[in-house]
């Protein structure tokens, strides 16, 4: 397994490059220290596995840095693991197209076993976007033996859609947004109705009246 590790400080690195080598027998650590050094590796490394970058190196701001790798190398499954923790960040992260976003504050079995859902092909989202109420943007549409169900404005029309029957590539076209997009949905959707697919996601949904759009 070849992993892409960037992050400008080396003592942060020395400290999650032992939890990296948990995720298989035999891990490669291709490290770099800012933006530009991971876009050099990416490109220059092949067969990389999963690309773990820092939210605020050298070379490029922020989010608009993660945003740009995604969009340069879409095969390569990216994870952000930043100290930062503003949720619209995150989302917008997620919403381009990144596998998870990870708080450096979060627990090393956290960060391993978020790791090891995404090289299985899943997504990761913190549970600072999965918090009840309808602040921040978030939009109750139903509880369950009083738990509150949050979901966003977004995320409900995705459902809405998924309730019909519709694809993600259907539902990407309906609502004018990309599949990538609609599958970081789609795993939301899945961990806030606990369920583990469309089709239970359906049977819960129609449970609770929550019909498709008229």
């Amino acid at each position: 397994m070849r992993i892409l590790f960037a992050d400008d400080h080396p003592l942060f690195r020395e400290g999650v490059k032992p939890l990296l080598r948990k995720l298989a027998d035999r891990v490669h650590i291709v490290e770099a220290e800012d933006y530009p050094a991971a876009f050099d590796a990416a490109g220059r490394y092949d067969g990389i596995d999963l690309a773990l970058l820092d939210l605020f190196m050298p070379g490029m701001a922020g989010v608009d840095g993660a945003s740009r790798f995604r969009a340069a190398f879409p095969h390569i499954p990216m994870v952000v693991l930043s100290a930062a923790e503003e949720r619209e960040d995150i989302r917008r992260i997620l919403a381009n197209g990144a596998a998870g976003y990870l708080c450096k504050s979060a627990p090393s079995d956290v960060i391993v076993n978020a790791l090891r859902l995404v090289l299985a092909g899943g997504i990761y989202v913190p549970p600072a976007l999965l918090a009840e109420g309808d602040k921040d943007g978030f939009a109750v549409f139903g509880e369950d033996a009083g738990n509150p169900l949050s979901l966003t404005p977004r995320q409900i029309d995705v459902l809405r859609e998924v309730i019909k029957g519709q694809s993600n590539r259907q539902i990407a076209h309906t609502l004018n947004i990309t599949e990538g997009t609609i599958k970081v949905h789609m795993q939301t959707i899945f961990r806030i109705l606990n369920v583990t697919n469309r089709t239970e996601a359906v049977l819960v949904a129609q449970k609770m009246g929550f019909g498709p759009p008229k």
